[in-house]
Order: structure tokens, then sequence, then C-alpha cells
């Protein structure tokens, strides 16, 4: 897929991995929407690549309809959806003071699986109204799971439930989606630079990176942005996961 003049909606675009995939697919003449719940860092992302923001629960029905209309009043239909929206609690399923809370649990799935789902069914719909290009094709869809989909450790029971379900999904949306030309593919991170290592000491950055095969090192949002933008752009990519982890299989802690 030609990505010069067409237009996306990157979820979780405000910092982290999303924020990287909007300035990738910006370099590569895609005009881009943010949707996050980080309006100050949303906004600002927004103006450096000159696309556009909105504040977006992506569990949340009518914040993703909103959302939307934000993103075609700005630059037309999309033809991308990114979806990088996520979240973790650390829990075990019994721990010292008892069982996990369950609202626990559903905090998680809510965010990352039936987010990622509900922004895909609500984002798709209007792709498939789209005008179709070579082979058929009017867009595609890239989300986000984690390796801990498939080597989830000890206290990632909702968080490995969650984004195991993504991976789960990705074949059937793609299948679901084929008569309309639309694509999914996944993308499952292994230990990368975000935000969220941005306060861990450096020793334990560095007991990670020890533990990643080759290179040895956590991974950059920059490399996570590539991937996506490949699996934008190459179009006979279709209804897969891939892991993008540098070999590493997690260990149970």
């Amino acid at each position: 897929m030609n990505l010069e003049g067409t237009s996306a909606i990157i979820t979780g675009g405000a910092s982290g991995l999303g924020a990287a995939t909007a300035r990738e697919l910006t370099a590569n003449g895609v005009k881009v929407t943010l949707w996050d719940l980080n309006e100050d860092l949303g906004n600002e992302v927004a103006k450096e690549i000159g696309g556009a923001f909105a504040k977006v629960n992506v569990a949340s029905e009518e914040d993703a309809i909103a959302g939307l209309e934000v993103a075609k009043a700005a630059h037309g239909s999309p033809r991308i959806l990114i979806n990088c929206a996520g979240l973790g609690r650390a829990h075990k399923i019994v721990g010292k003071e008892g069982p996990m809370p369950l609202d626990d649990f559903k905090f998680v799935i809510d965010t990352n699986l039936i987010g990622t789902f509900n922004c895909s069914r609500i984002v798709a719909d209007e792709i498939c109204k789209t005008e179709p290009m070579e082979d058929g094709e009017r867009g595609a869809i890239v989300n986000t799971a984690s390796v801990a989909a498939f080597d989830g450790q000890i206290g990632q029971i909702a968080y490995t439930a969650s984004k195991a379900g993504i991976v789960g999904m990705t074949l059937v949306m793609a299948r679901d989606l084929s008569n309309m030309g639309v694509r999914a593919n996944t993308i499952a991170p292994g230990i990368f630079h975000t935000p969220l290592f941005a306060r861990a000491p450096q020793n334990v950055i560095d007991s990670l990176a020890a533990s990643v095969p080759f290179p040895k090192r956590l991974g950059v949002p920059e490399e996570f942005a590539s991937m996506a933008r490949e699996l934008c752009q190459n179009s006979y990519m279709n209804g897969e996961t891939i892991r993008l982890d540098g070999a590493i299989r997690m260990a149970p802690r």
C-alpha cells in the first residue's frame, strides 16, 4: 500500500511506541490523528507532526466514535489503524492478600483487549467505506500484543490474558475483513524503552538487557515504528503476529 497521502489513527499515540509510530508514518507522508487520554502530551505530539488529537478512552464506544469524527474532519477517512494503547497491573491470581481483585483483571482486559477490539471495529467500518486501491486493498490494522502473550511471567495473568486475546483475534480479524480488502496484523514486542522504563534504575535496565540473546539491549520505539510501517506497506502480510524481541524468551520471573 502506498502510504503517501493516506490517513491514520494511532491509539496510545501520545508517548512511547505510539508516538514513535506517529513520527514514522508522518515522515512517510501519512496524515495522523492521535487518540490518547493524555491531552497535554497528545496535543504536543500532534503539533510536532502536524497531526490531530482526540481524547479517547479506547474501551468507550462513544469516545471512539467521537475520535473518528475528529480524524475524518482533519484528514478524511482513515485507511490505517495502529492500536498501541495498553497498560498492565501486576497481581498473582492468588497472593498474600488473597485472590486477585476481579476489578483489576477486568480493568486490564477492558483497556487492552476490549479497547483493541472496540477501536478496530469502529475504524474498520470506516476504512471499508473508502475506495479500493490496487488489488482491491482499502487499508490495514496493526495491533500491539506482547511476548507476554506467549511467555507470561509471574504476576502478569491479566496482562497476558489480554495480549493473548489480541493474538487470538488477529487471524479472525484478517479473515473477517478480507472481503473488504482490509488487512490485520499484530506486533508482539519484547522489552522496549518506553515511559514505563524511564524511571527504572540503571541496574534493572542492564539486567533486562542482558537477558536478550541479541542485541543485548532493550528495543527502541523507532524499531517498533519501523515494523508497524512495514505492516502497513506490505500488502501481502496479513493475519500474522510477529515477535519483535531480540529472540528473548521470558523466564517465569
